[in-house]
């Protein structure tokens, strides 16, 4: 009993962003898979295409673990880099869970569904980092929220944005 594994031990990180997305952005995403499976860390995102498919492609090239949180009831509808594919039944209220379940929050690019998973990180306390992605002006920066500050940490490349992450969620290599 109180046995914890190897596996529930591994830093999380959640990757979010677009469905869709352009050969540049996709091959960001894709060396922050990368980047973070190399780090030791266990990626977690949406599980469908475009930013979720290219960061589970650069993991899955290095070895890395990914699991996709799926909207559905189908384990074989997430893209074919998941290591772990886990259905939800929840379709856009899977969101909440992407946002809580990583240490800290890799934004990448996305649109009103990723802006809605970077609010919800912010909201659970998570920090965020945002590479290509959507930003606060200052004066959303100056506005308390409760108990804790909104803030998204923007990156100008894969490399500072999984270094951010990583210190930001405690597991810095």
């Amino acid at each position: 009993m109180g046995r914890v594994s190897e596996l529930n031990r591994r830093l999380l990180i959640s990757v979010v962003g677009g469905s869709r997305c352009d050969e540049d952005v996709a091959e960001a995403a894709a060396e922050v898979g990368g980047l973070l499976a190399e780090a030791g860390a266990v990626v977690i995102c949406g599980g469908y295409g475009g930013v979720m498919e290219a960061v589970c492609r650069g993991a899955a090239a290095v070895g890395g673990l990914t699991v996709g949180l799926l909207r559905g009831y189908d384990h074989d509808e997430g893209n074919p880099y998941l290591s772990l594919a886990l259905p939800t039944g929840l379709n856009l209220a899977r969101n909440t869970l992407v946002a809580a379940a990583g240490r800290a929050v890799i934004a990448i690019d996305g649109s009103f569904g990723t802006l809605s998973e970077i609010a919800l990180a912010l909201n659970l306390n998570r920090p965020v980092v945002g590479l290509r992605s959507w930003t606060l002006d200052e004066a959303a920066r100056r506005v308390q929220l409760g108990r804790y500050r909104g803030v998204i940490h923007t990156a100008e490349d894969p490399e500072s944005a999984v270094e951010m992450a990583l210190e930001l969620a405690g597991g810095s290599r």
